[in-house]
């Protein structure tokens, strides 16, 4: 087993509280070491627990998994390694543990982010259970959860999350009624622990400095991530680019003239009668440093004119950036949204006729705020750069605000243009991962 960083003292009352209290939640920002800490405080409770079932659960199979059975080497792989066993139990991914009480435990591994997934953990008993990313996953799927443990005769239930809007379901659901339970009863069993990157005791004070040189201190992200504060998406979205749009601007070809370009990418999105057809055109350099948006495709339909822009239409409008595109930067992918599935086969198709060495791909959309994030994380490092010439997009970034009546969604009726955010963010889709990961290592 390997040992985690010593723990704070913020942190050790946490873990000391859990050993009386069943409903333990901890909520702050992101490299807090609250995974870390709720696995040593779940193991330690497994190891005497009278219970055979336990359950471990998050967005998606795959993120209970990485979350808490390997939590970055910290996870109840390590805390029981040479005490158990990967297997399936009832047709169920779990983890046979062989614990110091001598008893044989099994851990049932389940996804609860989508509506249904409630199904998945029926039909049993679980003494304890630990919910990664509680305020991710589904509400119904959290209600059978806390159903699943009633009879436990120790019950507990251990919750983790990154801060949302103040107004998030979580809060307003969960959280208060628990909050005023425990105001009108000290002895009810609510603990909740608050933690940020201050907390984690393995970050060294190099290992900071990249972390905060990813932030633009003043927006929502540096609030919520670093500050771990619950706050609500408002005004504009792109603050960092709004508030001097000039230091991100370039002559594209000049500036990217004495650099090693990676990939030569574009972003193609549909339209409707109200919407744009977009394609934005990107240049990614070695080890993935910079985003360098280098052209972009602009095609609205006029709701004046008794024509509408056809299929082919659009589809030369796509082949004539690509022209232009492989032109300059040689050999390209284009993913294009994947809403219209025809639509791509189509430009695909018709790419190959005109010959250009264009492959059109289907792209597989993350989440928007996901999109939205690693947008505003490149701005505040200076990695993503946008050429004069694209009005379009950069008239879209200094507008794009935050819808007021929708928690982290981003406004959508019209009065702004979305549609060329939304080409730039398909233009990168496949490469989001390792954009995060040269920020990390070159913040």
């Amino acid at each position: 087993m390997i040992d985690p960083a010593p723990f704070t003292e913020n942190q050790c009352s946490y873990a000391e509280k859990c050993k009386t209290s069943w409903f333990n939640v901890a909520e702050g920002g992101k490299r807090g070491g609250k995974n870390v800490l709720q696995v040593a405080a779940f193991c330690r409770e497994i190891e005497f627990h009278p219970n055979k079932l336990y359950l471990i659960a998050g967005v998606s199979v795959a993120t209970a998994r990485l979350n808490i059975m390997d939590c970055d080497g910290f996870g109840l792989l390590s805390h029981f390694e040479d005490r158990c066993a990967v297997g399936t139990y009832q047709d169920r991914e779990c983890l046979y543990i062989i614990t110091r009480d001598g008893n044989r435990k099994i851990v049932l591994v389940s996804g609860g982010g989508k509506s249904g997934d409630e199904k998945l953990i029926k039909g049993n008993t679980y003494g304890m259970a630990y919910v990664t990313e509680a305020n991710e996953c589904h509400p119904s799927f959290l209600k059978e959860v806390f159903d699943r443990t009633l009879s436990s005769p120790s019950r507990k239930i251990f919750h983790d999350l990154n801060p949302k809007a103040e107004g998030n379901w979580y809060y307003k659901d969960i959280l208060e009624f628990h909050e005023k339970q425990q105001a009108a009863n000290s002895a009810y069993g609510y603990n909740y622990g608050h933690f940020t990157i201050a907390d984690n005791l393995s970050v060294s004070d190099e290992q900071l400095r990249q972390v905060l040189a990813t932030y633009d201190k003043v927006t929502l992200w540096y609030k919520r991530d670093i500050l771990g504060q619950r706050k609500q998406a408002e005004g504009i979205i792109y603050e960092c680019f709004a508030r001097d749009p000039e230091v991100h601007l370039v002559d594209a070809d000049k500036y990217l003239q004495d650099k090693i370009i990676i990939a030569n990418l574009s972003g193609a999105d549909w339209g409707n009668n109200t919407a744009a057809n977009t394609n934005i055109c990107v240049a990614v350099t070695s080890g993935f440093k910079e985003v360098v948006v280098y052209d972009e495709m602009y095609l609205r339909n006029n709701t004046e004119l008794a024509h509408r822009l056809s299929p082919e239409d659009i589809y030369n409008g796509n082949i004539e950036i690509f022209r232009r595109a492989t032109g300059r930067y040689g050999k390209m992918t284009c993913f294009a949204d994947n809403a219209i599935e025809f639509m791509v086969v189509g430009l695909h198709n018709k790419a190959r006729q005109e010959r250009l060495p264009v492959d059109v791909q289907m792209c597989v959309k993350y989440e928007i705020i996901n999109r939205i994030v690693l947008t505003c994380s490149l701005f505040a490092q200076g990695r993503l750069k946008i050429d004069r010439r694209c009005k379009h997009l950069i008239d879209a970034f200094k507008t794009a605000m935050w819808n007021p009546k929708e928690p982290d969604a981003r406004l959508d009726d019209g009065t702004t243009n979305i549609d060329s955010l939304d080409g730039f963010e398909y233009s990168i889709c496949s490469i989001m991962r390792k954009l995060e990961q040269a920020g990390r290592c070159n913040g």
